[in-house]
């Protein structure tokens, strides 16, 4: 159903606006937006959309192909919801931050969402909510938005609002991707520009069907601990910016003061970096076998050093790359469940995909989603 229909059957009235916004994939950059350092990803040609009419009252209404609950609230009763009704924390903490910022609101509204992204997946369906309720909210109350501030303002509301410390990875490649490229972000400037995807690979896409709820999970942990390494790192070296221009070797003069644990995460962060870097030169060679191999060891580290992957994520990846027709493959996103995303070439097959699914069917009890996906085009207002 699209999202004008799905609209209509819950407001009996057709939407005044709609808009749209992709998932995304981390192509490689596990944990380094926050960190400063430089990611690649993509958007994908998976979205959400939404749909957004005004209404006569203060009441915001909200209502999701997706989710059960219906959410209600009033302009000045916007505040962070718990339980079933929390998925309304994205388009509510895109109004809340987008109102803070001078959008002014003499009515309410009403706003749906339908999507064929899959949520908790690891393809960041919060974040393809937020700009897609975004460019939605722009319209409705005239409010001026660009491709960089939308994607600022996405995390300004996860971080504010919904509560998650996360960096602009997510928002950046679901605002400026572009179909047959990659998004670079340097998280330090907040600057996005665009590579081209290594000619002739496909992303297939390996759903564990393990939902990560990150802000119940580990994930501000490993926040935590990255900013205490960086503090640790910039009290031997004042004029460190953050933890991902830190070298190796700081991070092991500091390996007693750091600990075991953060030890670890500095290590990844530091060695992460070096891979993107190194990834972008591949890319630029047209070496994709490199940045495969970087690929698989990106989801190494995670595994090892920042221990933000899982069994599931963990078996997938093990299969997928003694694959033929595999450049590489690693966990996409904040990990502790989600996907897995393998970089093939087109020799690579639903066949072959299905034989995997069998395999870890057979071990974990149910198949893995898959889906063979492509970039896709970033955030944008629908013509209805």
């Amino acid at each position: 159903m699209s999202v004008q229909s799905y609209f209509l059957s819950q407001f009996n009235t057709a939407p005044t606006f709609s808009a749209i916004a992709p998932g995304r994939l981390e192509f490689i950059g596990n944990h380094l937006d926050y960190n400063g350092g430089p990611v690649l990803g993509s958007a994908i040609d998976r979205y959400v959309t939404v749909a957004i009419s005004p209404r006569d009252d203060n009441r915001v209404v909200l209502v999701s192909e997706a989710q059960s609950e219906r959410v209600e609230a009033t302009l000045d009763g916007i505040v962070p919801l718990k339980g079933a009704a929390s998925w309304g924390n994205y388009p509510l903490g895109m109004f809340s931050v987008m109102r803070d910022a001078g959008l002014r609101a003499t009515h309410g509204f009403n706003l749906a969402v339908a999507n064929d992204l899959p949520i908790g997946a690891g393809l960041s369906s919060s974040a393809a909510i937020e700009l897609a309720s975004g460019y939605a909210l722009s319209a409705l109350y005239g409010f001026p938005v660009d491709r960089k501030s939308i994607a600022i303002l996405g995390r300004a509301a996860e971080n504010t609002f919904v509560g998650m410390p996360c960096g602009i990875l997510d928002q950046g490649c679901s605002s400026f991707g572009k179909a047959g490229a990659l998004v670079l972000i340097d998280c330090t400037k907040n600057e996005f520009s665009t590579r081209p995807m290594p000619v002739g690979t496909h992303f297939w896409v390996f759903n564990t069907q393990k939902k990560h709820a990150l802000i119940d999970s580990f994930y501000a942990t490993r926040n935590k601990e990255c900013m205490e390494s960086a503090a640790i790192l910039k009290s031997a070296n004042p004029a460190l910016a953050n933890l991902s221009v830190a070298t190796e070797a700081e991070v092991e003069a500091a390996a007693d003061a750091l600990g075991p644990v953060r030890h670890k995460r500095a290590l990844h962060v530091v060695r992460e970096t070096a891979r993107v870097l190194d990834t972008l030169e591949a890319l630029v060679a047209g070496d994709t076998a490199r940045v495969g191999k970087n690929l698989t060891a990106s989801h190494e580290s995670s595994r090892t050093l920042f221990e933000n992957s899982c069994e599931e994520l963990d078996f997938l990846v093990g299969l997928v790359t003694a694959l033929p027709g595999v450049f590489g493959a690693r966990l996409s996103g904040g990990g502790f469940g989600g996907a897995v995303m393998a970089l093939t070439d087109g020799t690579f097959t639903a066949a072959a995909a299905d034989r995997l699914a069998a395999a870890y069917a057979a071990k974990f009890g149910k198949p893995p989603a898959i889906f063979h996906t492509r970039t896709g085009d970033g955030a944008a207002l629908l013509k209805n």
